[in-house]
């Protein structure tokens, strides 16, 4: 589906489908969709990047019927360009790819948007903004990880809030998306969004209870304690 910029910056929630029960992740999908994500969040992990192995683009294609909001990926795989095709033709909304993940990210962004996705880039926690600062024309999404990527389940690193400052301040007036992942709660998730966050992806703090219910209520739960 389209992914426009919300020039009201109103709060995205996409749940991260790596807390999902990866038995039955169709139905997960649906769920958190009728409980009120805005966006599916799908970690991709390689095992060589990060140390974690997850799903790749043939079950992305296989959850994009169950998907009817914005399917949101995010490459954590070096090198990333071969695949970028594979996950367009998957369904992908937006296609994340990380700073480090291939030599030539102005290219990198520039085929993302020729295949017919929001391109994003994401930084590590000891990755510096200043690696984006001369392709943001290219870039409709930036994600700044708040843990060290290649697992669910860690504490948010605080360390990320001055970040999230000053690459809000580089963004400006530019249409791209502000995205954090990694310890979002209802307890740090007000600190990002004053911090000038657009998007949250949240696993465990979304998909803890197992049920429907639970997770509306804990969607609901990260909304209202943004404000």
């Amino acid at each position: 589906m389209p992914v426009e910029f919300d020039p009201a910056r109103d709060l995205k929630i996409a749940p991260s489908i790596l807390s999902a029960d990866f038995a039955r992740l169709g139905e997960e999908v649906r769920a958190i969709e009728e409980q009120g994500c805005d966006w599916v969040h799908i970690d991709v992990m390689d095992g060589h990047f990060v140390p974690n192995i997850t799903i790749g683009p043939d079950v992305v294609a296989a959850l994009r019927p169950h998907c009817k909001t914005v399917m949101d990926c995010h490459l954590m795989i070096s090198p990333a360009d071969p695949y970028l095709e594979a996950f367009a033709k998957a369904g992908a909304d937006i296609i994340t790819i990380h700073a480090e993940a291939g030599p030539h990210l102005d290219r990198s962004l520039q085929y993302i948007r020729s295949l017919g996705c929001k391109a994003g880039v994401a930084l590590n926690p000891s990755t510096p903004e200043s690696v984006i600062e001369y392709c943001l024309d290219k870039i409709d999404l930036i994600l700044v990880m708040t843990v060290n990527p290649g697992f669910g389940g860690q504490k948010f690193l605080h360390s990320q809030l001055p970040k999230m400052e000053r690459v809000r301040k580089m963004i400006g007036d530019r249409p791209i998306w502000l995205e954090i992942d990694g310890g979002v709660t209802p307890e740090t998730a007000p600190l990002a969004r004053a911090a000038g966050v657009d998007a949250m992806v949240a696993g465990s703090a979304v998909f803890k209870g197992g049920t429907p219910q639970h997770y509306g209520e804990n969607i609901a739960a990260i909304r209202k304690s943004c404000g």
